[in-house]
């Protein structure tokens, strides 16, 4: 029996990914800032264990309290919208800290366990937004845009080993709180000289009636990431993210 590592299980993608697995008869170590395990149904093949990505000790207790693990799915982060303009630099440096550098941190910490056994994966979800830019959101598409370099060049580092990387792609997904939790850190969308722009960019993000992608959508992407060997390195979650994708090929 396998078991899979997910960061960011407390809502959205990181919950249904981990139910996902569960489903498939997986052991899985749901982590969080703040461990909740009301979340996820009881089950014997599950853990919930307390993960700040943005915390060394932290990190360390979490990925030494999991024991071996055959796969790493990196999911937590968040967003803000603000005009790149406007956007406080201390807001930039948070996305940063949890999206990128909290990415290679627990990457970091998990990889020798892999390259001493020559086997296991890395999956990083990021964002769909690294391959068609949008306005407003120029801090968080840096940050995950950082991200798959980072994923790139390490998938070539570490295919000597045995161990695969890849890199799940969500589009837009309005039944999730990713878009909630960016509100709530809006920044300047109110200016003179971008409360126009703000206003069709939100009205956009809330039309359900153009392709959009489900929490499901990405725990599929996972799982195909995790457990396929000949899947591609980028994998595209949801309809608007397979669109946005097949137009840069």
């Amino acid at each position: 029996m396998k078991t899979v590592l997910i960061t960011g299980c407390s809502s959205g993608f990181g919950l249904e990914i981990a139910r996902y697995f569960l489903a498939r008869d997986w052991r899985v170590v749901a982590t969080m800032r703040t461990p909740r395990t009301d979340l996820l149904a009881p089950s014997e093949r599950l853990r919930v264990l307390a993960l700040d990505v943005t915390d060394p000790e932290s990190i360390s207790k979490a990925v030494e309290a999991a024991g071996p693990i055959d796969v790493l799915v990196n999911n937590a982060g968040f967003g803000a919208a603000s005009p790149a303009e406007l956007v406080a630099l201390e807001t930039v440096r948070d996305i940063f800290e949890t999206n990128t550098f909290g990415t290679i941190a627990v990457t970091q910490a998990v990889l020798p366990q892999f390259r001493q056994r020559r086997a296991g994966v890395v999956v990083n979800v990021t964002s769909s937004v690294t391959l068609k830019a949008l306005p407003l959101i120029a801090a968080y598409s840096a940050s995950k845009a950082a991200v798959n370099a980072f994923t790139a060049s390490m998938a070539l580092e570490l295919e000597q080993f045995g161990v695969q990387v890849r890199l799940v792609l969500p589009g837009r997904a309005p039944d999730t709180r990713f878009g909630e939790n960016a509100r709530a850190r809006m920044h300047g969308l109110d200016h003179e000289a971008y409360a126009d722009l703000a206003s069709k960019v939100i009205a956009g993000l809330q039309d359900t009636s153009s392709p959009t992608t489900r929490a499901q959508d990405v725990a599929e992407a996972v799982w195909r990431a995790a457990t396929d060997p000949s899947s591609p390195m980028r994998i595209p979650a949801g309809a608007d993210a397979e669109a946005w994708a097949a137009e840069v090929r």
